[in-house]
């Protein structure tokens, strides 16, 4: 283990470290350009968890999302009377 630690190419690790390391600080930056449309969104009367919800849809193929739909109406129609009941009732506003 030793020989291999010192047959380590120090410079080229560095390096590495060194890309990541500026990788971060460019997601860093670019998650602060995405808070600040939020701030915009929410500035000019739209719903930002809205909007959230459909970027992340958007990200989704759209015969993927089709399916997922279908599921989650099946899943609801299997509850039935239960989405009618208080229970029911703060479990669908929990999910939002």
């Amino acid at each position: 283990m030793k020989s291999a630690l010192l047959s380590v190419d120090g410079g080229r690790l560095r390096d590495f470290i060194v890309r990541i390391e500026r990788l971060n600080e460019e997601k860093a930056a670019i998650g602060d350009d995405i808070k600040d449309v939020y701030g915009e969104v929410k500035s000019v009367g739209f719903d930002p968890k809205i909007v959230r919800k459909i970027v992340a849809l958007r990200r989704v193929d759209k015969n993927k999302r089709d399916e997922e739909a279908e599921i989650l109406d099946l899943y609801l129609n299997a509850l039935g009377d239960f989405m009618d009941t208080p229970l029911g009732e703060a479990a669908s506003r929990d999910d939002e």
